[in-house]
């Protein structure tokens, strides 16, 4: 069984996270939605009680067939997210992220990026407006340096299969270096091969703004969903610091899927 966690509170980015997910896993019998609370404060625990039972009926009556809800107080948000993910064998992470401003982006979606960061499971980003249509086509940009080590075929693979989508893989080609490479060609077999259930389709941007060729190829390709694998390196603190994802995870209309090998 798939298992989808929810972080929330009372905010609406949080909310509408929670509908987005909803929504998407609606009629899905083989999927267990967990949502999930973490507050400070014993003399809390009735009304998030109440909050996260309303929510629960909210997101059964929205087609979700089985729902749960776990409170916890006290520790850390992202340490106790990451033990409960880890005992309860999440498939994926579904949270929000809002604000463009340097304080949301420093209190908010600081949150959800360092989530992202500890690789526990695939996390999914869903922008603040994001309405939730189907997912049908799935984006899945690329470098396509050490293709069959760096992919971590296993939780994507389970992801996808939640979905049964179109799997696009892209990569954006500096317009210096505009051929297609003997890396880029065994690249292309080995995603073939790891991907063999979902016929992926293969593309190669030549472009110098790499954010601007995936919005470009987003709007282009109806895309519902963009994949991503967080590069580290060795002078970088880790995701929080990676420029590509969090450009992307801040700036997207459509849900981000950050994951790991």
């Amino acid at each position: 069984m798939n298992k989808v966690i929810i972080p929330v509170d009372f905010s609406e980015t949080a909310l509408n996270a929670a509908r987005f997910t909803a929504r998407m896993l609606a009629g899905k019998k083989d999927t267990l939605v967990i949502l999930y609370h973490h507050y400070d404060n014993e003399d809390d625990f009735d009304v998030v009680k109440n909050f996260m039972e309303s929510l629960k009926k909210d997101l059964l009556l929205r087609g979700d067939t089985a729902v749960e809800y776990e409170m916890e107080m006290g520790g850390n948000l992202i340490n106790n997210l990451e033990l409960l993910a880890q005992s309860r064998k999440a498939t994926l992470i579904a949270m929000g992220i809002t604000g463009k401003s340097a304080f949301e982006q420093a209190v908010v979606g600081s949150k959800t990026l360092e989530l992202a960061d500890r690789k526990i499971c695939p996390v999914m980003i869903i922008p603040p407006k994001a309405v939730f249509s189907a997912i049908k086509n799935v984006a899945f940009a690329s470098d396509f340096n050490n293709v069959e080590d760096s992919t971590p075929a296993a939780q994507i693979n389970a992801v996808l299969d939640m979905f049964n989508p179109n799997l696009h893989i892209v990569n954006v080609i500096p317009e210096n270096n505009v051929s297609v490479t003997d890396e880029h060609k065994q690249g292309k077999d080995e995603f073939t091969a790891i991907f063999q259930n979902h016929s992926p389709e293969f593309y190669f941007i030549v472009m110098n703004d790499f954010h601007q060729a995936l919005d470009n190829f987003v709007k282009d390709h109806n895309i519902d969903l963009l994949l991503t694998i967080p590069r580290h390196h060795s002078n970088e603190s880790g995701l929080l610091r990676s420029t590509n994802t969090k450009k992307l995870a801040y700036h997207s209309s459509i849900p981000i899927l950050a994951t790991h090998k």
